[in-house]
């Protein structure tokens, strides 16, 4: 366990000392060897188009983003390489806990997928449907 005084935040400038494995989730059907790539439609939000792809090194959190996805296909976790340069999620880094407790990166340049995980540790359904709910709010607030 990381203590606060041992966090060090992720840039491009010194992202190699996190180590992975690093995964993705989705509902997407995806190969070994595909590449996930920026400027496409957001996983939780058809009208935002992603600047960056999201990917975290805790297969629990990807599973959880796998089941949060639009998508008619099945959630599925992807374990992922990044191909350059990338940094803290800022969408969860020092929101509520120091640091980056979730482990969520980010990076504009492609992760190129590597297998597939046939099991994680899931989230209770009850917390899935809540979060659901409050994703479904907070994209009617950005919208009014």
């Amino acid at each position: 366990m990381m203590h606060d005084d041992e966090w060090i935040a992720v840039s491009h400038a010194n992202c190699e000392h996190v180590a992975g494995p690093f995964y993705h989730g989705t509902r997407a059907d995806l190969s070994v060897g595909d590449l996930l790539t920026a400027g496409f439609t957001s996983n939780y939000d058809e009208r935002v188009v992603m600047n960056h792809v999201y990917f975290t090194a805790m297969a629990k959190g990807a599973g959880l983003a796998a089941e949060m996805a639009r998508g008619a296909g099945r959630p599925r976790v992807y374990v992922v390489a990044p191909t350059g340069a990338f940094e803290d999620d800022p969408n969860v880094t020092n929101k509520k806990f120091r640091g980056n407790p979730t482990r969520s990166y980010r990076s504009a340049l492609p992760l190129k997928v590597m297998g597939e995980l046939d099991s994680w540790e899931p989230y209770d359904e009850e917390f899935i449907a809540e979060l659901r709910r409050r994703v479904e709010e907070g994209m009617g607030e950005i919208i009014n």
